[in-house]
């Protein structure tokens, strides 16, 4: 029972993989960002493409 308890105690302060999670939660946000910037962008930089197209 006291070694159950202890490996609970462990596995409840043991923060090894803390700094990762964290890493890949930003890594994730930016690529949200990137992505949400990229579709807004879609349609301007398609217009502008189809401009110079047709002025040439």
């Amino acid at each position: 029972m006291n070694a159950t308890l202890q490996l609970l105690r462990d596995l409840l302060t043991n923060d090894c993989g803390q700094d990762l999670i964290e890493y890949a939660l930003v890594a994730a946000l930016i690529a949200l960002g990137a992505v949400t910037a990229m579709g807004a962008l879609q349609n301007k930089v398609s217009n502008e493409f189809n401009k110079i197209g047709n002025s040439l």
